[in-house]
């Protein structure tokens, strides 16, 4: 049976506060405010590592119209460790190329993944509403999140001293049956761009609105354009402007369509404003249908501190960019991934509560990147001024001839992950690599084999500290092995993933609880610059945090501290 996940609708339902009467109840563990993209995905995040979570969300229904539609090979990587990636690809519409014109004329072709041994493709196109309808399913099975609908939070109290084991925030929360009080330990804001928790806190965010209005237009039709990004400088159909066309499930095409600051925005979702735009770009015998219009203005902005005592900003609510190189929900998606560790470790007495002030930094630091990127693409897409215009149009005729100058050409570019160099979490190198793959990189994907069965190395990372060792045909070093294996049953949990390479067999010395992945191709050793006796030490979201060309013990040891804020690793 097919589902119509958009603007689906759920029950209310009172709550246990509310039935108390008064009685004083625990505080959760943590709070999520909002059930967008974002909040779900951060709330089965940590319900998937044992902690228990309650999800408020002010509406009963997901999304209407398509909103996000561009979801990255990373968001598609937490969307596998969060159960429900497979849904989301083969929902969506995958795609690695696209391709930017100057009025009629093709000026280049990128792709965004060029070399194949990946499992999932550059981005999916996927509307908003199918993402938070999955997500929703996924959140659904986990026995300790509970989600609540119709609860606008009005009010918000820290208690307790910041940083301490009694610090907590109690929420007020309305619904149809009245105001409630409920409490937690943590709080995690994901409650959109317009964020209420913001406001009730006395916080704002700080940017650029930039002077000009596009038109989505969300077309349902049967097209033979391929299934790639196409987007228009001044084109014949649409002079003076810009256009993007992207291709959606369900015969859907989304269309932006550049306006200028002076066009009215309710004028220009009328169908008599829209349907000429759209039959120019199509044709005149073009038959369509029009599924969703808005009209809107952007900015980039973010808070100045993502952590408000127990209380921390995620998604929109902490930063916003144009959506122009799908920066947004795919930035969220790491937002969540890279708390819902933090939260898990310190809950669980693992790691220090400072451990949170790192994923302030970390992601403001990426937000920074996201929203240098987003002014550069918009400041190419939107000149300014004259000047600026005569430049953009030069580089844009020099790029149809000259490689040199496709750099420059600037039409979104599009979303990848912030490489977190500096993070206090990261070990420095002690050796020479080569790649990219530095401390604070997210890890990179290659074709494994598991039990002689074909799988992905990212598979086997995630959710907790894992080693990854290397090996080639020399074999394991039992003696190294042996005290990496003391490590791992001590206070911090670690997986460890030995990577055999080429013909390199099992030792019968491994544990069992290791994981054994074979490296037929030679792709994972290439990607990582790893020969044989290199240790990867990867974080839970998937971030390198340390390597070595030798496994050393007792400098793993240290990683892992460092890495959870644990004194004594200074």
């Amino acid at each position: 049976m097919s589902i119509n996940y958009q603007a689906l609708s759920f029950d209310y339902q009172p709550c246990r506060e509310q039935s108390a009467q008064g009685d004083e109840q625990a505080a959760y563990p943590v709070i999520v405010v909002g059930a967008g993209p974002v909040g779900l995905a951060t709330a089965i995040d940590l319900a998937q590592q044992g902690v228990p979570v309650v999800l408020v969300d002010d509406d009963c229904s997901l999304s209407t119209g398509s909103r996000a539609i561009c979801f990255s090979k990373r968001s598609l990587d937490i969307f596998d460790r969060l159960g429900c990636g497979q849904r989301m690809v083969d929902k969506g519409i995958s795609w690695n190329v696209g391709k930017v014109f100057l009025k009629n004329e093709l000026v280049y072709t990128f792709n965004l993944q060029p070399e194949a041994g990946h499992n999932r493709p550059a981005f999916i196109n996927l509307q908003q509403y199918y993402v938070e309808g999955f997500l929703l399913e996924r959140a659904q099975e986990m026995p300790n999140l509970e989600i609540r609908w119709k609860s606008k939070v009005v009010g918000v109290q820290q208690n307790g001293t910041p940083g301490s084991c009694d610090a907590g925030v109690t929420l007020t929360v309305e619904t149809p049956d009245g105001a409630y009080p409920l409490r937690g330990r943590y709080v995690v804001a994901a409650d959109g761009s317009r964020s209420p928790m913001r406001r009730l806190m006395g916080l704002d965010s700080k940017g650029v609105t930039f002077k000009d209005r596009f038109l989505i237009a969300d077309v349902k039709m049967e097209a033979d354009f391929p299934t790639e990004r196409w987007f228009w400088f001044d084109p014949p159909f649409h002079p003076n402007q810009s256009v993007l066309l992207h291709r959606q499930p369900d015969n859907v095409w989304r269309i932006d369509f550049q306006l200028g600051w002076d066009a009215d925005p309710v004028l220009e979702k009328t169908p008599e404003r829209v349907i000429p735009r759209v039959r120019a770009l199509l044709g005149a015998d073009a038959k369509f249908e029009l599924e969703w219009v808005s009209v809107y203005t952007f900015s980039c902005l973010r808070m100045e501190r993502f952590r408000h005592g127990n209380v921390l900003f995620a998604g929109d609510s902490a930063h916003g960019v144009s959506p122009f190189g799908a920066r947004g929900a795919n930035s969220g998606m790491q937002d969540a991934e890279n708390l819902a560790w933090k939260l898990a470790m310190v809950l669980d007495g693992r790691a220090s509560d400072a451990l949170l002030d790192t994923y302030a930094s970390e992601r403001e630091f990426a937000a920074d990147e996201n929203i240098r990127n987003s002014t550069r693409s918009t400041d190419f897409i939107t000149p300014k001024s004259p000047v600026s215009r005569v430049f953009r149009d030069a580089v844009l005729k020099l790029a149809r001839h000259h490689p040199f100058a496709r750099p420059l050409a600037n039409s979104g570019r599009l979303s990848v992950p912030a490489v977190l160099r500096d993070s206090p979490l990261n070990t420095a190198d002690r050796e020479n690599f080569g790649g990219s793959l530095v401390p604070g990189a997210s890890c990179v994907d290659a074709p494994v084999q598991v039990n002689e069965q074909p799988a992905w190395l990212l598979q086997q990372l995630g959710q907790q500290f894992t080693g990854v060792l290397f090996c080639s045909d020399q074999g394991v070093d039992q003696a190294a092995l042996a005290s990496l294996n003391s490590l791992r049953t001590g206070s911090i949990p670690l997986k460890l993933v030995v990577v055999m390479c080429g013909d390199a067999q099992v030792g019968s010395m491994l544990p069992e609880d290791v994981q054994v992945a074979h490296d037929a191709d030679g792709l994972a050793s290439s990607r990582y610059d790893a020969p044989h006796g290199t240790f990867y030490l990867i974080r839970p979201d998937q971030h390198v945090c340390a390597r070595w060309r030798q496994l050393d013990t007792r400098a793993v040891e240290h990683a892992l501290k460092r890495a959870l804020c644990v004194e004594g690793t200074a």
